[in-house]
């Protein structure tokens, strides 16, 4: 396993997160499902695997240029707000929502047009499930990396209201869990890994082919945005805080409180950027 040196998945690693994804976290860019429209060239058939789908936020924005979409997720909690999410986007009737790891695939899924992983792939054994995903993929397909764009500076000159303090949240998640970033019952001193495209090329797949979506646009966000946002996060789920959560709330409340007494902030959203491999030797 290629993960991290020293630490183990287990299932606590999203504990309790679920309920404050769709509140909490940043949206991707408004055009991402017309852009890999496009570059995928989606017709509204073919099928659709999200690995690590969490509460189906990327596969539901694609189900209508999908025959079937199929996501796949280890905590419970996620695989319940995305059949939640299905129902209410009105698509339940071709949407799947099934929990196991991804190192647990092909699992009888059946193949796939395209595989997507949305900020997913660093939590898996990444040489083990590029393979087997490209196995499970039709001739022609493709998997696609979706991302925040994480290079650029998003600045809020010109807005209303005082950017999240984010460096300040950061230092209490630290006083609170300790200096070195938490993962379920382990720690990640080195962070999570990158060089996924070593890892895909090993794999067998062609590319990529880079597409950043732009963001940009204004957002307003409340205190309790912001809170349900710090509480989605893996190194900051609720359940680390264990009988001290609800201090540590009230702390970052009276963080957010002093750094913005009209109790908004202003936020651009991030830009997207999606990496596309394919299945084959092909051009893209």
């Amino acid at each position: 396993m290629d993960v991290m040196d020293g630490w183990e998945w287990d299932d606590t690693l999203f504990s309790g997160t679920a309920a404050y994804y769709r509140r909490g976290r940043l949206p991707y860019a408004p055009r991402l499902a017309d852009v890999l429209a496009e570059v995928l060239r989606l017709d509204g058939r073919g099928r659709l695997i999200d690995v690590g789908c969490g509460p189906g936020t990327l596969a539901l924005s694609l189900a209508h240029m999908f025959h079937e979409v199929v996501g796949v997720d280890p905590d419970r909690g996620m695989i319940d707000e995305a059949g939640r999410g299905a129902a209410e986007a009105g698509v339940a009737g071709k949407a799947r929502w099934v929990r196991i790891r991804a190192e647990d695939l092909p699992a009888d899924l059946g193949s796939f047009t395209v595989a997507t992983f949305a900020q997913s792939f660093h939590w898996m054994d990444r040489d083990l499930v590029a393979a087997t995903v490209r196995g499970m993929l039709r001739p022609g397909g493709a998997l696609v990396h979706v991302s925040d764009l994480k290079t650029e500076i998003r600045s809020v000159d010109g807005l209303p209201y005082p950017a999240v303090p984010y460096a300040a949240i950061d230092e209490l998640v630290r006083r609170y869990l300790g200096p070195v970033r938490r993962a379920a019952r382990g720690v990640l001193p080195q962070g999570t890994p990158g060089g996924e495209a070593a890892v895909l090329a090993r794999a067998g797949f062609s590319g990529p082919r880079r597409v950043v979506v732009p963001g940009g646009q204004a957002l307003e966000r409340t205190p309790d945005d912001v809170v349900a946002g710090v509480f989605s996060m893996s190194f900051s789920a609720p359940h680390l805080f264990g009988t001290r959560r609800d201090a540590f709330e009230a702390d970052l409340r009276g963080l957010l409180g002093a750094a913005s007494p009209a109790d908004r902030f202003s936020e651009r959203q991030p830009s997207t950027e999606v990496f596309v491999w394919g299945r084959d030797s092909a051009p893209l």
